[in-house]
């Protein structure tokens, strides 16, 4: 019989939630509203580490290399999601962020036994990617000691990456095997040992948090607007459209004709109306500028 007093914080029982099965569904949902709120002061607390991996994701990606998350279970699930995210909202390649989840593209949807237990399977995935010293590797294991993460971030370190850990227990196993490790305390489950609840909701903050900063220190977006998102469909033309009109104050015609001689580039027809020029030279601005639209339309300072 395991010792209660060495369960981790995401194993523990949760005093506050001891009679979920004898509550009213109000009272449960009370509670684990309460619960859940505990989820952003833990991410709060972690913003110093989570500053760190997004500058280690920056400086991956600027010299050519890539984002790779990889977890199992839950965690490989939310990696994949936010990677999965990142080229219609960024415009970015496929290959730039990627997702990868213990057991492969099928434990997606239903769990692959003993996949996550396998530090092997963890190298391999990552061999097969052709990990590279360029490369950051994000873990993310919210008990802290999934063999796959740790055999895949160990493998990272050997070939040169980047590597940063994402757990919810402190003092976690994983993060001794990482140069950043980020442990995020939200204390027991409302459901005993569901890491999908807080443990995850938590995770899901942090990568929205490390790819989002890195897109935006990386000139994907200007102002608040997502400039180099991609309008393949009507809902994300319209939105393209928007951004437009919402950079330059012109009216929809003219932001949809920008648009459409921009090769539907929302950032191009930008720097196209704000500079007065066609969509070639807008272009060719934001490559001097490194896609920074800021940048692009600043006067040039006069001698």
């Amino acid at each position: 019989m395991p010792d209660l007093s060495e369960l981790t914080a995401t194993e523990s029982r949760n005093p506050r939630t001891a009679t979920l099965d004898a509550m009213s569904i109000t009272e449960f949902l009370q509670v684990m509203n309460a619960e859940d709120s505990r989820v952003p002061a833990a991410v709060a607390d972690q913003i110093p580490q989570i500053a760190r991996a997004v500058e280690l994701a920056v400086a991956a990606l600027r010299a050519g290399g890539r984002l790779i998350y990889t977890g199992a279970g839950t965690s490989g699930r939310l990696g994949v999601l936010d990677a999965a995210e990142c080229p219609p909202t960024f415009g970015t390649d496929p290959d730039q962020v990627v997702g990868l989840l213990a057991g492969g593209q099928q434990a997606m949807f239903r769990a692959v036994e003993g996949a996550e237990d396998s530090t092997e399977l963890g190298v391999a995935d990552l061999v097969e990617l052709g990990l590279g010293g360029c490369d950051v590797v994000v873990g993310i294991a919210a008990s802290g000691r999934t063999p796959y993460v740790i055999g895949g971030l160990d493998h990272a370190r050997e070939v040169g990456a980047a590597t940063v850990s994402i757990a919810c227990n402190p003092g976690a196993e994983v993060s001794s095997h990482a140069d950043v490790s980020i442990e995020l305390d939200n204390g027991p489950e409302v459901l005993t040992g569901s890491t999908r609840l807080k443990a995850g909701t938590s995770q899901k903050l942090v990568l929205n948090m490390i790819s989002t900063a890195t897109m935006v220190r990386l000139g994907k977006v200007y102002g608040n607007l997502m400039v180099d998102v991609l309008p393949t469909n009507e809902k994300l033309v319209s939105r393209a459209i928007g951004i437009i009109q919402a950079a330059t104050g012109c009216d929809p015609e003219c932001a949809a004709q920008a648009l459409a001689e921009a090769g539907n580039h929302a950032k191009t027809a930008i720097v196209s109306i704000l500079c007065g020029v066609d969509a070639q030279t807008a272009r060719a601005r934001l490559v001097e500028a490194h896609g920074f639209v800021r940048a692009t339309i600043a006067p040039t300072p006069q001698p």
